[in-house]
């Protein structure tokens, strides 16, 4: 059985194996190979272990009850817009979403996507937004579920610019309406 729900403290080292596994493949041609070989399954459990603690709103795609399917397959972090309210691009920011390769395609992307604008839709945000690198092609899921491409940007990785876009969902209802 797979259930999205709050992530707890000890999904911190499922969730970094997940971000690290992600990023290896979703961003093997496109960031800086020390980026990806330089990432750290340990510090990232330690980062996200405090970002629990702190009450950063993360949700998982947690298994259960299975041997060989890892814990965490997926997660997705929210809050309250970090550019502040000048950027412009909505209340709410999706910080994260990564999905295992393998559990891709099966709806878990939107679950967790849902899920966490459903928190942000209960904390007062009336919209919300996303920021993805132009060259990854999940991009595409954002469109498919009805994000709007909002803004173009950079964003330095490694000591490199890397092209960006934000997708926003405004208001917030249309992405919690989407049937994804």
């Amino acid at each position: 059985m797979i259930a999205i729900r709050r992530a707890r403290l000890a999904d911190a080292s499922g969730i970094a194996a997940v971000h690290v596994a992600t990023w290896r493949s979703a961003y093997a041609d496109i960031l800086p190979e020390e980026v990806l070989t330089g990432l750290s399954i340990t510090r990232l459990s330690h980062y996200y272990e405090h970002s629990i603690r702190l009450g950063l709103a993360m949700h998982v795609a947690a298994s259960y009850g299975r041997r060989d399917e890892p814990p965490v397959l997926g997660f997705c972090s929210a809050s309250r817009n970090r550019g502040g309210v000048e950027s412009g691009l909505g209340d709410g920011e999706i910080e994260t979403l990564y999905v295992l390769d393998d559990y891709q395609n099966r709806g878990f992307g939107g679950q967790l996507l849902r899920s966490a604008a459903r928190h942000l839709w209960q904390i007062g945000c009336r919209s919300v937004y996303v920021w993805v690198l132009r060259e990854n092609p999940s991009r595409y899921f954002y469109e498919r579920m009805g994000g709007k491409c909002v803004a173009q940007g950079t964003t330095m990785v490694g000591g490199e610019h890397f092209a960006q876009s934000a997708y926003a969902w405004d208001p917030i209802e249309t992405l919690l309406d989407v049937n994804a």
